[in-house]
């Protein structure tokens, strides 16, 4: 193994959109970027070792040791292409909810990769195909680190080749809201209330749901409420979710386009219009005793940045 000089001495900065994953039917395949950002700067030094400093979401849990999620997937990417990590300080300013389906994990993951990306950069080049090969290593899966890599709207699949995505651009009209709840939920637990096997009729009515909510989020939002409907996952782990479940199946009469996101708690909503998100979220408010904070969010196009950072900069972090 050899070192990577050119890493030393200077410091990268690092942005990542939260996700929303499944978005109704399509289970382990699509995913969303979400204007939410966790935000990183890492200063590479001479001496061994990990120094972390982490404000916002999390700060009070996460780990300041080598054991952090984003420190782990630094170490990943620099053993992958035969480089030695050196030393950091990590800056983190978290604002993804943890444990609320909107991709945490995936977006520390994608940090990671990335401020690898940017310390080694002049050295390997860590590629978009290699980045979402790692990533999908390290989160199990890459709906969700797809879409917070590339940005968009994203479909992703694994084959002998490894992961494989493809972006698509959301039609203007969609209008992502959010609804985030106090309670937070294990996606490994989630992912034990689903069934191995489900009925063949159930199979061919989430293909066809799929298929629909490509056209409904690039070309035709007035097929939203149609297209998320969903009948593999969300009613088998409503169970676990009670306020989740009440939440969506209330939207969804009033006739908004309501799913859990990800493997939940949180709820999305993808609106076709910015004036449906307000009445959605007065809904939510008269429908149910649980407090939501209601995001009124956008798509994020541009998935996760690195630059170089510059000490003192009034933008530290890549827009």
């Amino acid at each position: 193994m050899t070192t990577a000089g050119s890493s030393t001495g200077r410091p990268v900065a690092v942005r990542v959109p939260a996700t929303s994953a499944n978005l109704g039917p399509g289970f382990d395949t699509l995913g969303l970027a979400l204007s939410v950002y966790d935000e990183l700067i890492v200063h590479p030094g001479d001496e061994p070792g990990v120094q972390i400093d982490v404000s916002g979401e999390g700060a009070a849990a996460v780990p300041r040791d080598a054991s952090h999620l984003v420190v782990r997937a630094m170490q990943y990417a620099f053993d992958a292409v035969d480089r030695v990590m050196p030393g950091v300080r990590l800056d983190a300013r978290n604002v993804i909810p943890h444990g609320r389906g909107l991709g945490s994990s995936g977006a520390a993951v994608v940090a990671g990769l990335l401020a690898a990306k940017g310390l080694l950069e002049g050295d390997v080049d860590l590629g978009p195909d290699l980045l979402l090969r790692l990533a999908t290593e390290l989160e199990g899966h890459p709906d969700n680190v797809a879409p917070a890599l590339f940005g968009g709207l994203t479909i992703a699949w694994v084959d002998e080749h490894g992961p494989q995505h493809k972006k698509l651009l959301v039609h203007r009209g969609v209008s992502p809201l959010v609804f985030v709840p106090e309670f937070t939920m294990s996606t490994s637990v989630a992912r034990t209330l689903a069934p191995l096997q489900v009925p063949r009729e159930d199979a061919v009515f989430n293909v066809s749901r799929s298929a629909l909510l490509i056209a409904a989020l690039t070309q035709s939002p007035e097929l939203l409420l149609a297209a998320t409907e969903d009948k593999l996952h969300q009613n088998y782990r409503a169970q676990a979710m009670p306020e989740t479940d009440a939440l969506v199946r209330a939207l969804r009469a009033a006739g908004f386009a309501a799913v859990v996101s990800g493997a939940g708690p949180s709820v999305l909503v993808l609106a076709d219009g910015p004036g449906r998100r307000l009445e959605a979220a007065e809904l939510a408010a008269a429908a149910t005793d649980t407090p939501w904070e209601a995001l009124m969010l956008a798509v994020d196009f541009k998935g996760g940045t690195v630059r170089e950072y510059a000490e003192g900069a009034t933008e530290p972090y890549p827009r």
